[in-house]
């Protein structure tokens, strides 16, 4: 077995035992990026060698000398970050977001950034100013977005880890697709301090993995509390070790009423029933739930704040403070003009501009703040929910991932999509997505969803359903 085929747990315990060292995994992960990297193209800009210079800083951190790749829309100092558009040009960030910077003292050590959808906005890896993102599993298809670049890194074997960001299902939905694990952490468990915001009520920085313990590993090193974030947790702790003895016998286990009969691909609809049957045979108890508001409003709700949130963060890209500019105008509103109009791709100037009505004085109370108010019911019906059950399991999407290309022209179908993932980042609770099996050459995932909080418990009941389902083997990318 190759280096880079190894899983984060087993890497670190390797290197630990010295039965190998940091550059021979550098060297394999290279390689490997070499090899698939012109096939799957999960990469905007490739750092390796200064992941070979970080392998003589003598770190003695649990993560020391493991490989990672994170998200573009992660800040790192002195290296290039684009969030996938043009209008960052060649920008150097003066800091470190601040789970690179956990991840940096553990000893991680960064081979890339990953290509990703432009700003967050999209749900295909294809909304990037740096071409598509293909899947490894099958390039002809989308790894899914908008973290498909970090994704497919770790299912192609590149890492055996990598961060993204989750703004409505950005890492649950790659993750499924590429067939990795991948957790959106409750909001404010992992500090976003660093991260290039999209929708700031809504964005959560996760990790990717190939095992259940790996991201639990992981997220013993990001899930800090961090004063530059006010949004971040405080006063809580969160044990995330990773333990063979769990159990869900007597755990209510529910399926969501108003989802039961919207049609799901074969395959998903099967891995339902057969993970449904795993639970019950290890004494969970199958139960339903009703979320109304969630089923009939979450998706409206989420675009109107997703897209009016984008609208006010993205007005500082303006050819002044940082990124591209032109020198040539005539003044400084053509200026605007221009930067503004080359910079941004087509998805994200038309949430702008759905932004900027959805905000306007005459529009915004019967639109923004409608959805503020439909967000709290959200909130308050998953609250209630969990009162009385554990979790809850759903699909990710309702169908496998299509061909590259295939949905360009019904950005509404696309959209629509979303409803599995959206309400999870609404109401700011945890959810994993986890491997099932494969249809043919594709992967089928699944996810669990938990109360605030509930992250370590939901990765103990991801142990479980590994054991049962199994692991993912490394994609084939493209070979």
């Amino acid at each position: 077995m190759e280096l880079y085929e190894l899983n984060l747990s087993f890497l670190v315990e390797g290197l630990k035992a010295k039965k190998f060292s940091p550059l021979e995994v550098y060297e394999s992960c290279k390689n490997r990026i070499e090899k698939c990297e012109k096939n799957i193209h999960a990469l905007i800009t490739r750092t390796e060698d200064f992941a070979k210079s970080q392998l003589n800083e003598n770190n003695n951190g649990i993560l020391a000398g493991v490989p990672t790749i994170l998200k573009d829309n992660l800040c790192t100092k002195g290296i290039k970050t684009t969030a996938a558009s043009k209008i960052l040009g060649d920008w150097r960030p003066p800091y470190d977001a601040t789970a690179w910077k956990d991840l940096r003292e553990a000893g991680a050590v960064l081979m890339g950034k990953a290509n990703m959808d432009e700003f967050a906005m999209g749900n295909t890896c294809g909304n990037s100013a740096y071409g598509a993102t293909h899947n490894p599993n099958d390039i002809s298809r989308v790894p899914g977005g908008s973290s498909g670049g970090s994704a497919a890194a770790v299912s192609a074997g590149y890492v055996p880890f990598s961060l993204g960001s989750d703004t409505g299902g950005s890492i649950r939905q790659p993750a499924s697709f590429c067939g990795v694990y991948g957790l959106k952490p409750t909001y404010g468990m992992v500090s976003r301090y660093g991260l290039i915001s999209y929708g700031s009520s809504l964005d959560q920085i996760g990790p990717f993995a190939r095992t259940v313990r790996d991201l639990q590993l992981v997220m013993s090193v990001i899930s800090q509390y961090d004063p530059m974030d006010s949004s971040c947790f405080r006063g809580k702790k969160f044990d995330f070790t990773h333990s063979e003895d769990v159990s869900v016998k007597g755990k209510k286990i529910a399926l969501v009423k108003e989802f039961q009969d919207f049609k799901l691909d074969t395959p998903i609809s099967d891995a339902m029933k057969k993970v449904q049957k795993i639970l019950e045979d290890e004494g969970a108890i199958i139960t339903e739930v009703s979320l109304p508001v969630v089923a009939r409003y979450a998706v409206a709700c989420y675009y109107a704040l997703a897209m009016s949130e984008a609208h006010t963060n993205l007005e500082r890209y303006d050819g002044i403070r940082l990124g591209y500019t032109v020198k040539d105008a005539s003044g400084i509103k053509e200026m605007f003009e221009r930067v503004r109009s080359y910079g941004f791709g087509s998805e994200v100037k038309s949430r702008i501009i759905a932004g900027t009505c959805l905000t306007e004085p005459s529009r915004c109370e019967e639109y923004y703040v409608a959805a503020t108010k439909v967000r709290t019911l959200i909130a308050q019906e998953f609250t209630k929910a969990f009162e009385d059950v554990d979790f809850i399991l759903q699909p990710v999407t309702p169908s496998l991932p299509q061909k590259i290309g295939e949905n360009d022209d019904d950005e509404m179908k696309s959209y629509a999509t979303d409803l599995y993932t959206l309400p999870v980042n609404l109401a700011g609770l945890p959810g994993l997505s986890f491997f099932t099996g494969y249809s043919g050459n594709l992967p089928v995932g699944l996810q669990l969803i938990g109360k605030r909080w509930s992250d370590p418990e939901i990765l103990n009941t991801g142990i479980i359903l590994e054991r049962h389902l199994g692991t993912p083997k490394i994609a084939n990318g493209g070979e």
